[in-house]
């Protein structure tokens, strides 16, 4: 469905669910896991169905995912880094004591 127009000059490296990735330096990171065939990016909280980016511009908040351990983080605002640790959302986050001020 999606692929990258041509090999990045500059890429970088992370993982999505302990996947091995790259992507262009500069590129959102919901656009990087499209291109690299990530189908689903986080479960709904309601019902539990595989979600994945909708409007690609940070309305819709479908493309929530996990990066370097900080939950509900919004991946089509999110620029790719190399070494980023990237895992998909199951329902909704994990509270921690301290998180309700």
């Amino acid at each position: 469905m999606f692929r990258a127009l041509r090999e990045p000059d500059h890429p970088v490296a992370f993982s999505f669910d302990g996947r091995p990735l790259q992507a262009a330096q500069g590129q959102s990171l919901a656009s990087a896991l499209l291109a690299a065939g990530v189908r689903h990016f986080r479960t709904s909280t309601v019902s539990g169905e595989p979600r994945a980016p909708y409007c690609m511009m940070g309305v819709c908040f479908d493309c929530l995912v996990t990066v370097d351990g900080v939950q509900n983080r919004q991946s089509c605002l999110v620029e790719v880094r190399d070494g980023m640790v990237v895992e998909s959302q199951h329902g909704a986050r994990t509270l921690i004591a301290g998180d309700l001020r």
